[in-house]
């Protein structure tokens, strides 16, 4: 029979379960996470678990935060194990288990909880996963959104902010006020220049509400850059009754992953940091090479497979690269086309991380959906596929395999109108998506129109033009006969 995790059962737990390694009554907080989702607990928690387990760096505990409604079942399910999480490593034939007790407390959703927090200057770092959507990125200009509602409404009522942003401002405000050193801000998204682009969004907004507090951010805070990766799934009914059977867990928020983690930071902890190179965490001068590869093969990959693989009838990942159409797809377009344009990196074989990214789509217990993949494109596209386009198209390479990747995910817009198709758009912009997909076939300039997605590259003739061929020949040929003909001319 399953135990209930928590403090008092981890003791009793079976011997193939491995559980904190430290005394957690001797951990004292050091980070402030906001956005404790599957991804943070797979990832960040395991670095620190491992570190604390080494005995190493006990005054840098987590503490949990959150300013969505739904962080609110997150935070009761955890305080219910005394913060505890079972983290399932799933690779084939060998499932691993592991208690992580890296996270010590977690904030009421409260935004004054929170800034509370946060300006105790105990608290060295600010870290976050809000997704790639939550930093107010203007797609045409890549600037920060000034004019967002949310972020006028933080400009308006600074004491009362609204965003993750106006959270931070308000506790950096705090601690100049008291003349406490600042934290530095580290953000967990996969973003390209993840660092870079906190840094615009904070800054953007404190100058909008106080230029004085802004000049004082830009001097003092570090926003280093980070390149993050675990493939995480969702928690469903599946995750929680595999820990209660194969591990005797009853755990009400498990989290299984693949048995493979990365984690690439500039060296910029101006308050300190955690000894985290200990235990794989690679410190580097310049992350933008590796988080550009990963962007552009795995994150892009994972976009590149979903859509046909959607109008092929997948229902999961592993399924999809089982199959030879969207296998052989997938490695012909990054070979061809992305490959091409990623900045060398000494000691890196591109090829060899592209397999690696195969294998890991290809696992089948990670029981990763179709589904998750196909959602959130408008913003996806944006940060993962985009800047392939506009990399090759500036050194006059082919677009063609690219743009086919943009008519595929135009085509799965389009399909879910069908209530026989079995996907559904999950988008913030569904309807506008789905309004220019319908007329494609006639009036493909509509769907690159979408200023918010495109940008000024929309605009771009050679696009345009591939585009238009590549909607011309999905509508002529079908899903899979398009899949078949663009490898065979690329694999040979």
């Amino acid at each position: 029979m399953a135990q209930k995790l928590s403090l008092s059962t981890l003791a009793s737990l079976p011997d193939q379960v491995a559980t904190p390694a430290y005394d957690r009554d001797a951990l004292r907080a050091g980070i402030v996470h906001i956005g404790v989702g599957n991804f943070h607990r797979a990832h960040m928690a395991v670095y620190l678990d491992q570190l604390f387990s080494l005995g190493e760096g006990h005054d840098w505990a987590l503490v949990g935060a959150g300013i969505k409604s739904f962080d609110a079942d997150r935070r009761n399910i955890l305080l219910d194990q005394d913060w505890l999480t079972t983290v399932v490593e799933l690779a084939p034939g060998n499932l691993t288990a592991r208690i992580t007790g890296s996270m010590i407390d977690f904030c009421e959703i409260d935004l004054a909880a929170i800034i509370a927090r946060i300006s105790d200057p105990a608290i060295r770092i600010v870290s976050m996963t809000i997704t790639e959507g939550g930093y107010f990125v203007d797609a045409a200009t890549g600037g920060f959104d000034l004019n967002a509602a949310a972020i006028q409404a933080d400009i308006a009522a600074p004491a009362s902010p609204q965003t993750v942003f106006g959270v931070l401002i308000a506790g950096l405000a705090t601690r100049r006020a008291a003349g406490a050193p600042p934290f530095t801000i580290l953000s967990c998204d996969n973003l390209p220049e993840n660092g870079h682009v906190t840094k615009q969004a904070v800054l953007g907004l404190a100058n909008a509400m106080d230029a004085e507090l802004g000049a004082w951010i830009e001097q003092n805070v570090a926003f280093p850059n980070s390149m993050v990766d675990c493939i995480t799934p969702a928690t469903s009914a599946r995750e929680r009754e595999m820990v209660a059977t194969q591990f005797g867990i009853e755990d009400g928020a498990p989290v299984a992953c693949e048995p493979f983690r990365q984690w690439v930071m500039e060296d910029n902890f101006p308050q300190g940091r955690p000894a985290l190179e200990k235990v794989g965490v690679e410190f580097v001068a310049d992350v933008l090479p590796f988080e550009t590869m990963k962007l552009r093969l795995l994150n892009a990959g994972h976009a590149a497979l979903a859509y046909p693989a959607a109008l092929l009838g997948h229902t999961y990942v592993h399924d999809a690269m089982a199959d030879p159409l969207v296998r052989n797809w997938l490695i012909s377009l990054m070979q061809s086309e992305v490959i091409p344009v990623l900045t060398p990196i000494p000691g890196v074989k591109f090829e060899d991380y592209l397999a690696m990214c195969v294998e890991r789509f290809s696992n089948p217990l990670i029981g990763d959906t179709i589904a998750r993949l196909c959602q959130d494109g408008s913003n996806r596209q944006p940060k993962f596929v985009i800047p392939t386009i506009t990399d090759a198209l500036a050194a006059g390479l082919p677009v063609d395999g690219l743009a086919m990747e943009l008519a595929l995910w135009c085509k799965y817009c389009a399909m879910t109108a069908d209530v026989d198709f079995g996907f559904a758009l999950e988008d913030e912009r569904a309807a506008q998506l789905l309004a220019a997909a319908q007329i494609v076939e006639t009036d493909p300039a509509q769907f690159l129109s979408i200023d918010d997605v495109f940008g000024d590259m929309g605009q771009n003739p050679v696009l345009q033009t591939a585009f238009a061929g590549a909607v011309a020949t999905l509508a002529a040929q079908g899903v899979a006969e398009t899949l078949s003909s663009f490898a065979a001319a690329r694999l040979g």
